[in-house]
């Protein structure tokens, strides 16, 4: 084991020795309490299984039958989700077969960042994990279930639904994706086609042919943003059954994969005589485990706050030194776009999840002897999902990269360190994803063009008063100011800014997809402008210092000065009616910071 990965996960262990221990106590208390069907009144029991076939209810009846609740994110406007709309009737048969039965415990909502950028509603999207925790918690409330299955995909879904599995901590889990959409056109183009409509050489109707070739059926998106991230964190968290994130929907091998899992479920809850609920299962290391899998990407900046979140909901605590540290030496080892020309569908085929976890393994940076859903040892996600004369059978996975442009080897990797970096300096700490920006755009000092709402920006754009060296700073848009929105609108005009020859960046307490890119990006800045950081006194013209490879965000303003100037104070009415966004006060101004998980729990 690495001697920097062996420290940083005994040190999370020594500061979460109290919170772990309070944690597991609760799943302790559960279990003996037999917080189940079997501790429920006969007129509640009734209750829950009125709806349910005579077969069912005899089964329900019987306390030495698993029942599995069913937690789902489908709807079918969204791509990543359409494909959920079956599974619960699928998953009830399989269950049926091995004499289980299945309820469909409760729905979640899943909202969209690519439909919602730019948009009021985006101002929803990172408190809607939140959301999505608590309607967990309401589905699971009834207590008739032995264990869970959980449907969802995207953005802030999995978090969510991963936050609300551990809060229910004492039940077995697994988690059923349903993977990406077919290969469409191509990330490169689609970027090429969005930055020559910025430029006005292309109609809004090349814009729609493009963006609507790109995403075109259902599944979701191809290139590794924050979806595909979470897919790669929770399986080498050991989640999923081993290779099952990166299959498209609407196959017949996903359709065998959801079938298993369904059965596998099974084997895991105390009826089964194996019971490993997803609270123990879930502990430091694992945790561990899935930092490494998003540094060793260079995935979604969004993980490093979804990632403390969902530590946080386990008992354990993470911080950004801990990301920071492990980053040192844990080798970028995927290039996958918008870190290279590959998508996700590419890189599965290049050897996928199977090839990096054996990579990572035999580079002694990852855990291995954790619990999975398919058993102790994380040596089972070396293995891959194929069918054998329509069985689905877990085969040893490649040795070796088909293609290493895109998964290299732990001997020569992309870059000695991850794609993910922590900045800090006398404006605060933020995060930056250096695995997509060349080294020559990494290092930029030049003055500040401050905005305090994302749609001022465009204008001075269009307007020419952007061209020029500048370090953009995008303030008032954190976790307590509007709910923390993702500003990828921004890249676009930004990063043809660049391609004019212009040094640029951009600095904000909000956030960006993790679709971002060529710009150097230092993003969730705390503490947020909002609270009255150091954010809150930039004044157009102050030079900023940008370096992405020593992590440093500075404001070059002598200290005397900075003491003189009071906080800027902008009214953000505007932001918190409408659209339903009154309905979220009171969670929006009780979130904590970015590094501390942006939670309200």
């Amino acid at each position: 084991m690495n001697p920097t990965v062996k420290n940083v996960t005994q040190r999370i262990i020594e500061r979460s020795k109290a919170t772990r221990t309070a944690y597991l106590q609760k799943i302790e208390d559960a279990t003996l309490n037999k917080v189940t069907r079997s501790k429920l009144p006969c007129s509640n029991l009734a209750h829950g299984f009125a709806a349910c076939c005579i077969e069912d209810k005899n089964d329900l009846k019987n306390i030495l039958k698993s029942n599995i609740g069913i937690i789902s994110s489908y709807n079918d406007m969204l791509s990543a989700h359409k494909p959920y709309e079956l599974y619960p009737e699928q998953i009830r048969k399989v269950l049926n077969e091995v004499g289980a039965v299945g309820q469909m415990a409760g729905g979640v909502p899943a909202m969209c960042d690519g439909v919602t950028q730019g948009e009021p509603g985006m101002e929803l999207s990172l408190i809607s994990r939140d959301i999505i925790a608590m309607s967990v918690a309401v589905g699971l409330s009834h207590n008739m279930f032995d264990g869970a299955l959980y449907l969802g995909i995207c953005d802030k879904i999995v978090p969510g639904l991963l936050v609300g599995a551990l809060t229910y901590g004492h039940l077995p889990a697994i988690f059923v994706p349903a993977g990406p959409m077919p290969s469409g056109l191509s990330n490169k183009e689609k970027v090429r086609i969005r930055q020559l409509y910025s430029e006005g050489k292309a109609s809004r109707e090349d814009l729609l042919e493009s963006e609507a070739a790109s995403y075109h059926s259902s599944g979701t998106c191809t290139f590794y943003g924050t979806a595909n991230s979470n897919q790669m964190v929770i399986e080498l968290m050991g989640l999923h059954l081993p290779g099952s994130a990166f299959v498209n929907p609407e196959t017949a091998l996903r359709f065998e994969l959801t079938n298993t899992a369904a059965k596998q479920i099974t084997r895991l809850t105390k009826q089964s005589g194996n019971y490993m609920p997803i609270g123990k299962m879930v502990d430091e290391r694992v945790i561990v485990n899935g930092l490494i899998a998003l540094l060793a990407t260079g995935g979604s900046t969004n993980l490093t706050m979804h990632i403390v979140a969902i530590a946080k909901a386990a008992g354990i605590i993470v911080n950004w030194d801990d990301i920071s540290e492990l980053s040192t030496v844990i080798p970028l080892l995927c290039r996958i776009y918008p870190n290279g020309p590959a998508d996700i569908n590419y890189f599965q085929a290049a050897g996928g999840t199977s090839l990096l976890v054996r990579e990572l393994l035999e580079g002694g940076l990852l855990h291995e002897d954790v619990e999975t859903v398919v058993g102790r040892g994380l040596s089972h996600y070396i293995k891959e999902p194929i069918l054998e004369n329509g069985k689905l059978i877990f085969r040893e996975g490649p040795n070796q990269s088909l293609d290493e442009n895109v998964i290299t080897s732990i001997k020569k990797p992309f870059n000695s360190h991850g794609g993910l970096k922590v900045m800090s300096g006398n404006i605060g700490r933020a995060v930056m994803k250096t695995s997509a920006i060349a080294p020559e755009h990494q290092i930029i000092e030049a003055p500040a063009v401050v905005f305090n709402s994302q749609y001022d920006l465009d204008d001075d754009y269009k307007a020419g008063k952007l061209d020029k060296d500048c370090v953009v700073v995008v303030r008032y848009q954190g976790p307590k100011a509007i709910g923390m929105p993702e500003l990828h609108k921004l890249i676009t005009p930004l990063g043809v800014l660049q391609d004019r020859g212009y040094k640029v960046a951009l600095l904000t307490d909000g956030r960006l997809s993790g679709a971002s890119g060529k710009v150097p990006a230092a993003i969730h800045v705390t503490p947020e402008a909002y609270d009255g950081g150091l954010l809150s006194k930039i004044k157009n013209g102050d030079m900023i210092r940008v370096n992405g490879q020593t992590g440093e965000i500075t404001l070059l303003v002598d200290e005397t000065e900075l003491a003189k100037r009071q906080p800027h104070r902008f009214d953000l009415s505007n932001s918190h009616i409408g659209y339903g966004r009154e309905l979220f006060t009171i969670i929006r101004e009780n979130l904590t910071s970015a590094e501390e998980g942006a939670v309200s729990f």
